[in-house]
């Protein structure tokens, strides 16, 4: 940056590279939306006020947003990779991204963080890669990869940006040695505590753990806050929780509270964007459009360290949004660094896809039968509860088989024949089977089906690169994800095409409302999130940290 010619154009003296003028210009720091021209020059604004330029925007009836920061999410969660993912995002107005790689990690260890870092190289967006902290999410699971301290140490040095949401609430509680050591490297730290409260929220927010997405309502986010931690508001493809968190925001705290998309699958990420949506809901319950974009802007740039980011002001990096209306919901344009990046919904970049041969061929299964996907049942037998809209799960008991559904997880990394099964009530699937390779977090293969001949016909076909697949009737639709059996390798649009031939398959097993069948299914298998789930040991109960059953 030339710092006497930024200050020349700030002052009048000299043209600026681009002027958008007679703009609505957000003014997230005061509150309010102001008329003016905005100045740009070297990628960065120079000013806000009346200017001209060697290029001259016309942006009259047209708001100026700084650009928005998705503060937590996991690429794989949309199935494709990193580069693949961006071309999507950027254009909803998506400059600045808080990337955990856990799930790669989990299954390819640091090759598979190298990856993803290769992958978004040259690209039009600020992404900062945290160092997964949960290698596998609980010493209770069989993941493909353990990553320690020393591990951390590396990441840091290599460049990783803070600690990823640290999920071993226990770990972390009880001060285990290996928890504790890797707090103590990075001073960045995500968290990941749902239903914790009182002295054991304190004790987590002690620990250095500043952020989490896991609230679920009003009074958990508050508490968080007066914790001195910020919440991340988290609109997922299957846990939905702006709408019920927004009664906790008020002026007061406001700038405690910001967005992220977490887990949002490739529909959704096309349809509906991330953090623009977000906006959208913000503003639809009644909040003020000014502080819906500070929520998506200039809190996470200020919680994140992201320096010169996340407002409309002399001396920010020009990252900006152009919308025809108010609350992004018409997005004309996006700026990085005061290049053009986006327009109308298409990005105007290319990519560079990063080699991901070596994350291929990672499904290793042992010999399996239909025999394996049966589970006696008997009255008032443990289940599985879920529930629309939501991760969290119950521990039910059933009196009777009828509509449930068997959820079998079976080990995947290295062929040991592991298998954990249980029923599901509230899933809804009727004359069929669905299986995938995510399964958070270890990423073990998890199906679920009401007859086992389409079970064992869904797995068969996930081998052995990995996918998701629907089976009915023994017809089986797949769709491949062939790097790490979490992402496919295809563009966006071919991964979309897929995966929509996939939930056309899948409309015919009768799914429940308010359930996002593989997003819900790749959760029930992560016993980090209350109150049941399911490993490839047993059912697990997250509350009591104790197995209901094993097998």
């Amino acid at each position: 940056m030339d710092r006497g010619k930024l200050i020349a154009v700030a002052a009048g003296r000299e043209r600026a590279d681009l002027v958008i003028k007679n703009a609505g210009v957000f003014d997230v720091y005061g509150g309010s939306v102001i008329k003016g021209d905005v100045a740009v020059t070297g990628g960065v604004i120079a000013g806000v006020g009346k200017y001209s330029g060697k290029e001259e925007i016309d942006g009259g009836g047209k708001y100026v947003m700084p650009s928005f920061c998705d503060a937590h999410l996991h690429f794989e969660s949309a199935a494709v990779r990193p580069s693949e993912y961006l071309k999507l995002a950027v254009p909803h107005g998506v400059t600045a991204f808080i990337a955990d790689p856990h799930e790669i990690a989990n299954v390819c260890g640091m090759r598979g963080i190298e990856f993803m870092r290769a992958d978004v190289r040259g690209v039009p967006a600020d992404v900062r890669f945290m160092m997964p902290s949960c290698v596998p999410a609980t010493p209770e699971d069989s993941s493909g990869a353990c990553l320690t301290a020393a591990d951390a140490d590396k990441g840091k040095r290599a460049g990783l940006y803070g600690l990823g949401e640290m999920m071993n609430v226990p770990g972390v509680l009880s001060c285990d040695p290996a928890v504790l050591a890797k707090l103590d490297v990075f001073d960045r730290i995500d968290g990941h505590a749902p239903g914790l409260g009182g002295e054991g929220l304190n004790a987590y927010a002690a620990a250095g753990i500043s952020t989490d997405h896991e609230c679920t309502t009003a009074e958990e986010a508050a508490e968080r806050v007066s914790r001195g931690m910020y919440v991340l508001m988290r609109e997922g493809s299957q846990a939905k929780n702006v709408r019920d968190l927004l009664p906790a925001v008020t002026e007061r705290n406001m700038r405690r509270f910001m967005f992220c998309s977490d887990d949002r699958n490739l529909d959704d990420v096309t349809k509906r964007g991330t953090i623009d949506d977000c906006v959208h809901i913000a503003v639809e319950c009644g909040v003020d459009p000014v502080s819906a974009v500070a929520m998506a802007a200039l809190n996470p740039s200020e919680a994140y360290g992201l320096r010169g980011r996340g407002a409309v002001a002399p001396g920010m990096s020009a990252d900006l949004v152009i919308s025809r209306d108010i609350a992004a919901r018409e997005i004309e344009a996006v700026y990085y660094r005061g290049t053009k990046v986006a327009e109308n919904g298409r990005a105007l970049f290319k990519t560079s896809p990063a080699d991901a041969a070596f994350a291929r061929g990672t499904v290793r299964l042992a010999p399996f039968g239909e025999a394996g996907f049966t589970l006696p049942f008997y009255p008032g037998m443990p289940v599985i509860g879920v529930s629309p809209r939501t991760l969290v799960t119950r521990l039910d008991h059933a009196e009777s088989a009828e509509g449930l559904d068997l959820l079998c997880c079976m080990e995947r990394h290295r062929a040991s024949g592991e298998i954990g099964r249980a029923y599901v009530s509230g899933f809804g699937l009727r004359g069929g089977a669905i299986a995938s390779t995510v399964g958070h977090d270890s990423h073990n293969v998890a199906v679920i089906g009401d007859n086992a001949r389409d079970m064992a016909a869904a797995v068969r076909a996930l081998a052995p690169d990995g996918g998701l697949s629907v089976c009915s009737g023994g017809k089986v639709t797949k769709a491949a994800l062939d790097i790490a059996g979490l992402m496919s390798s295809r563009t966006a649009e071919e991964a979309l095409a897929e995966r929509r031939a996939l939930l056309s398959a899948l409309d015919e097993l009768c799914r429940e409302p308010g359930i996002e069948p593989f997003m819900l299914l790749s959760f029930l298998t992560l016993t980090v999130i209350p109150e049941a789930k399911l490993n490839t040991k047993g059912l697990y109960d997250v509350a009591h940290g104790a197995y209901v059953y094993r097998g």
